[in-house]
């Protein structure tokens, strides 16, 4: 179940624009057994199968799998140690979210959806190298305690979620988010909420939205 699940968001993560080639990583929980399925290392979204996932327990031990896995497994196992609520983890290198990654800039919540999905700004974290310890912490450093994505510096775009369809949400969230907030500051000066119609709106998608 959770290495077709893997299998089928790398798919969905190419198609939906949200990286190109091998770029980016995608992993998943399973809450009862603890068990984290992870993206293998440099290999393309369209012909990985699911023998190709590698599956790990929490402190990185690998439980199946041959191929070596991503090289920011230690980033999505330092955000599953801190946030129990979250069982997906989508690591995107979208266009214009990157626009603000290379600016080292926040991404501040400007409309409705941002708001309610991202729960306020969206802090760009600091400058690590590709897979290296530096890189995770300073990923982790933002997302321990809240919040649903970050900016990695020169890199791209971290997105959280309860599963897997919602980490594609914030995914979607955050880019439409930077190319109007990126459109926006070329003809003007967009206006950010404050945080009473911020709170509101993020818990009323949240718990009251919907069926």
């Amino acid at each position: 179940m959770y290495k077709k699940l893997i299998v089928d968001s790398g798919i969905r993560m190419l198609h939906s624009g949200l990286t190109v080639e091998t770029w980016g990583n995608i992993s998943a929980r399973d809450p009862k057994s603890g068990f984290i399925y992870l993206t293998p290392s440099g290999m393309q979204y369209n012909v990985i199968n699911e023998d190709d996932i590698v599956v790990v327990k929490e402190d990185g031990t690998i439980v199946e799998g041959t191929r070596k896995p991503t090289i920011e497994t230690d980033l999505h196992l330092g955000i599953y140690r801190h946030r129990k609520d979250i069982n997906a983890i989508v690591h995107t290198h979208p266009i214009y979210s990157q626009v603000f990654a290379v600016l080292r800039q926040d991404i501040p919540p400007i409309i409705d959806e941002a708001a309610q999905i991202l729960g306020g700004p969206v802090k760009c974290a600091k400058y690590g190298l590709p897979g290296t310890d530096e890189l995770a912490i300073n990923c982790v450093t933002i997302l321990k305690d809240s919040g649903y994505a970050c900016l990695l510096a020169n890199h791209g775009a971290v997105c959280l979620g309860m599963d897997m369809d919602m980490a594609f949400k914030v995914s979607a969230v955050l880019e439409m988010t930077a190319q109007i907030y990126l459109l926006a500051r070329s003809i003007g000066k967009p206006v950010v909420f404050d945080q009473k119609e911020i709170d509101f709106m993020h818990d009323f998608a949240y718990h009251h939205y919907g069926q």
